[in-house]
């Protein structure tokens, strides 16, 4: 199952406590104070991963700690530091307070980034620490100090070049896996896509591109209907749209009708995606031999529309050569 989204806690280890202690040997009766620090408590960092499937990790693990740092001894030993807590979150996620009304801290946009977001407690002082020309024998220590904590909102957005819109069983799928290695669940009922897929697009000269599909899109899909729009903001980062439109809907519907219903629950959700540069193109060429209503479309539209077949291969490579184009253009 995918998982984008995920609310959790996260907690910073205590400090350990500070030691009373006296030096205790043979001969010397008064032994001065020799009681050790507490250490540190470890501190908690989110670091961004080329890996989707880590978000997995937060279903039904809502508690994060870190490890506390251990009290001090005598002899002067000092407790050692608790262990960092790293938790490790797919490149794209969005880290948010909501102890903080929903305050941003950290966008990971790049694979590595690292983030601190609870700060480990310090460690008591031992009474060695104490001890002076006045004070000569101090029976006292301090505690350790408690390690930050937060409550956090976790959002993923997938970062890719080129995101594919459409109606169900547009064929978007068929057309991630003729481009990429990507391999979604392709079948001929609606809603076959029920989460994101990436694919690397592969061109000639070294030149590549990522390419994102998310589940179809049906009117009314603002208000819940089908399975709504929360997945489109896995294309918000995307530079161009590829519109994808079925030139031979099995429900009868017209091609140019489908397009309008999609940009419509485009500038629904979000006026600035419904605004990024768009690619039009027309799939199932294999099942529509009639120019007359291509040609129809076409003009209808009113827009540069490109003719593909996802099954046959029929202008791929024309398709993608364009999708580059568009994307060095941006």
């Amino acid at each position: 199952m995918f998982f984008d989204q995920a609310k959790i806690y996260v907690k910073a280890g205590d400090g350990g406590h500070g030691c009373v202690s006296f030096r205790r040997e043979k001969f010397i009766p008064k032994g001065g104070p020799d009681g050790g620090d507490g250490g540190y408590g470890g501190h908690v960092y989110f670091v961004a991963v080329d890996d989707l499937d880590t978000l997995i990790d937060f279903n039904g693990k809502q508690h994060w700690i870190a490890k506390n740092g251990l009290p001090g001894e005598g002899s002067n030993k000092h407790g050692s530091d608790g262990e960092d807590l790293i938790v490790r979150v797919p490149v794209g996620t969005l880290l948010f307070d909501m102890d903080l009304e929903d305050l941003m801290i950290k966008d990971l946009t790049d694979v590595g980034v690292k983030v601190r977001v609870c700060k480990g407690g310090k460690g008591g002082k031992g009474n060695k620490r104490f001890a002076g020309p006045t004070r000569q024998t101090p029976r006292f220590a301090t505690e350790g100090k408690i390690g930050q904590s937060r409550n956090l909102r976790l959002e993923l957005k997938l970062i890719a070049d080129v995101g594919l819109l459409g109606m169900p069983n547009a064929g978007k799928s068929t057309l991630v896996s003729r481009c990429s290695a990507a391999r979604p669940k392709i079948a001929d009922y609606p809603f076959t896509t029920l989460e994101p897929v990436l694919g690397i697009v592969e061109l000639s000269d070294f030149r590549r591109f990522v390419m994102a599909d998310i589940p179809g899109i049906i009117e009314g899909a603002h208000d819940g209907v089908g399975l709504g729009l929360d997945f489109l903001r896995h294309i918000e980062r995307t530079s161009v749209l590829a519109h994808v439109l079925d030139s031979q809907p099995i429900d009868g519907s017209d091609p140019v009708d489908n397009y309008l219903t999609l940009r419509h629950e485009l500038d629904q959700y979000s006026p600035i995606l419904a605004a990024k540069p768009e690619v039009i193109v027309l799939n199932k060429m294999d099942l529509a031999p009639d120019s007359d209503r291509v040609q129809d479309i076409k003009s209808r539209l009113g827009k540069a529309v490109h003719c593909i077949s996802a099954v046959t291969g029929q202008g791929i490579r024309e398709l993608n050569e364009s999708l580059w184009q568009q994307l060095n253009e941006e």
